[in-house]
């Protein structure tokens, strides 16, 4: 009911939204007499302030320099290469599925566009999923990262950023565990909710404190009949915007009224900025309900991952498994949504993974967002990451593997005696490789120059 409100406030009020930008346009239209106007600026700054509060934003454009393609895809996750094959380092960004697209990503992209090779995943809306293609939980995120990490492979570094953290080093662990010779060489996650028991933020502090039931009885809602989605069962991501705003919004309402002002003093490049920044951040996306109150219970709640317990088509996720894959976590010292040692805990839980191979940083002054966008993570936090990855590829022993091939040559090896519930939902048939992922990448990056005589105390600090 409160989807089909929601659909219904849209549809009121767009006669209103289309007689606003009339209006500012013929306030700011020399050929008009509204142009004339003594409050002429006022006028035209609060009828775009009304539109943009009102409306539904789209999904946002990367528009970087690179060329965009498809290099795999399946019904609620495709994956984009930016530029051409090259033999740079492969890199792949897990973006967050929590709300926001995935260029909410575009800095961290263009940070590393130039000197990798480089793929992110693109998250599908739930929305616009057809019930026909089935459900999509936490072990079917888990599935596609295996599936993408094979497909990417050998010799691929994976970023998980946020909330994937979960999902992709329990894809990790179960890939090394199965002794899959396609898992990643490294794997950076920047401010995931490994273990919510060290240093709970607001976030998690109110899962706990409103348990499973109040998720499903208040955020839980069905597509309305309009979507491709509909029937679905999903969270709304205009639920979830409304939750990102709640924590700081007297921030947010003192930056549209700053927008008002820089729109009625004539200062366009102020306003611009407002725009790109809101044009992003206002995009929401929906969630699949069993995704995301697994998501909930298991991570926020119950704590699965690191006391053992999260399970994977009937098997527990042991991080100890973990023996070959590198691994660097980054937290922000003012992180308000993943605070600091939730992310570190993935150290201390690889168990079996020798201390050279595992690294820390503690990005000084930073919140949430700063740690994977904005100058100080382009300027401090990006070096760090390439030594990481650099070191993880000069000490990598096994991945001999040079060429990409289909799930359907592979997978089942790994997989012995444990179905696929995904290959009987999505036929082989579905699965779409870009023509590029069939050539032959063998090409390794070479030593950086002094990389044997590194000392001791530049490699990377062992967790404690």
């Amino acid at each position: 009911m409160l989807y089909l409100m929601h659909e219904a406030r849209n549809l009121m009020l767009a006669p209103v939204r289309m007689a606003a930008e009339a209006t500012k346009m013929a306030c700011e239209n020399p050929l008009h007499p509204f142009s004339y106007m003594p409050n002429r600026s006022a006028i035209s700054a609060g009828c775009e302030m009304f539109e943009r509060t009102t409306r539904t934003y789209a999904k946002p454009a990367f528009d970087l320099p690179a060329p965009e393609r498809v290099v795999w895809e399946k019904p609620f996750c495709r994956v984009l290469a930016f530029g051409d094959d090259t033999t740079k380092p492969k890199m792949l960004l897990v973006a967050p599925m929590s709300g926001h697209y995935a260029t909410l990503l575009r800095g961290t992209v263009a940070a590393f566009v130039d000197t990798h090779q480089l793929f992110i995943t693109d998250w599908t809306n739930a929305r616009e999923v057809p019930l026909s293609q089935g459900a999509f939980a936490l072990s079917d995120y888990i599935d596609y990262c295996i599936e993408i990490f094979e497909a990417l492979g050998p010799d691929l570094h994976v970023t998980a950023v946020c909330q994937p953290s979960v999902p992709a080093i329990a894809a990790i662990a179960r890939m090394e565990e199965d002794g899959n010779p396609l898992a990643p060489l490294s794997a950076t996650l920047i401010g995931g909710p490994i273990d919510t028991r060290h240093a709970p933020t607001a976030v998690n502090t109110m899962a706990r404190d409103k348990g499973i039931r109040w998720f499903e009885t208040n955020c839980i809602q069905r597509v309305p009949g309009a979507h491709p989605g509909a029937g679905r069962a999903v969270y709304p991501g205009f639920l979830q915007l409304i939750g990102f705003m709640s924590m700081n919004p007297e921030r947010h309402a003192g930056s549209h009224w700053d927008m008002f002002d820089h729109l009625v003093q004539g200062d366009g490049d102020s306003a611009e900025k407002h725009r790109r920044f809101y044009d992003e951040y206002l995009a929401v996306m929906d969630l699949t309900a069993e995704f995301y109150l697994e998501t909930v219970s298991k991570v926020f709640i119950d704590h699965s991952l690191p006391k053992g317990e999260l399970m994977h088509h009937g098997r527990a996720i042991d991080l100890g498994a973990i023996r070959r894959c590198s691994l660097m976590a980054v937290e922000g010292e003012k992180d308000d949504i993943t605070g600091i040692g939730q992310t570190r805990a993935v150290l201390d839980l690889a168990t079996n993974l020798p201390g050279e191979k595992k690294t820390y940083h503690l990005q000084a002054d930073a919140g949430h967002y700063g740690i994977f966008n904005g100058s100080r993570f382009r300027a401090e936090i990006v070096p760090k990451i390439v030594a990481f990855m650099e070191a993880s590829t000069a000490g990598s022993h096994g991945h001999d593997v040079a060429a990409i091939v289909p799930w359907e040559a592979r997978s089942d090896r790994f997989r012995i005696g444990h179905p696929h519930p995904l290959r009987v939902e999505h036929p082989s048939s579905e699965h779409r490789w870009h023509a590029g992922l069939a050539t032959h990448r063998g090409g390794r990056t070479a030593k950086s120059p002094g990389a044997e005589k590194r000392s001791v105390t530049e490699r990377p600090a062992r967790a404690s």
